[in-house]
């Protein structure tokens, strides 16, 4: 009997999914979610951040008519924004998945990416897509790691 009850326990343990934790982070200084998300969630030790567009903050400025290299300048600072909340910052960033509308644009948006992100960089998959949200050039997410 003891040993059915041990079987069907453990069976119980893998087949029920693992209850992570999710504390909300937000920044009120970053733009607002504009959907039913959150800016970013920590799980342990690592923080995963939407993905950011280049929303100004302060509602001011259209960034969707500006170039590529302006775009993903604010694009990071958002990033950075939203970090902050958590006590982080880029340099705590792991792994960053850019999506851009033309892939012709990787010099300029990897020349700024450069100037914000230093040795060891975080690993990153960079993606073309047929459209962003509010006809953007270019979106990030990213997932950063706690000490």
């Amino acid at each position: 009997m003891r040993r059915i009850i041990l079987v069907a326990a453990m069976l119980l343990a893998c087949a029920s999914p693992a209850l992570a934790e999710k504390t909300l982070v937000q920044s009120p200084d970053a733009p607002k979610a504009i959907g039913p998300y959150s800016q970013a969630i920590k799980s342990g030790n690592l923080v995963f951040v939407s993905g950011s567009l280049p929303f100004d903050p302060a509602g001011r400025t259209d960034y969707s008519l500006l170039d590529v290299t302006t775009q993903t300048k604010r694009v990071i600072d958002n990033i950075a924004l939203t970090l902050s909340a958590a006590e982080l910052t880029l340099d705590d960033v792991v792994s960053a998945t850019v999506y851009v509308t033309d892939v012709n644009d990787f010099a300029a948006v990897n020349a700024v990416y450069a100037s914000y992100f230093k040795p060891p960089y975080p690993a990153r998959t960079f993606v073309e897509v047929s459209k962003l949200l509010r006809n953007v050039k270019v979106e990030i997410t990213v997932i950063a790691a706690t000490k």
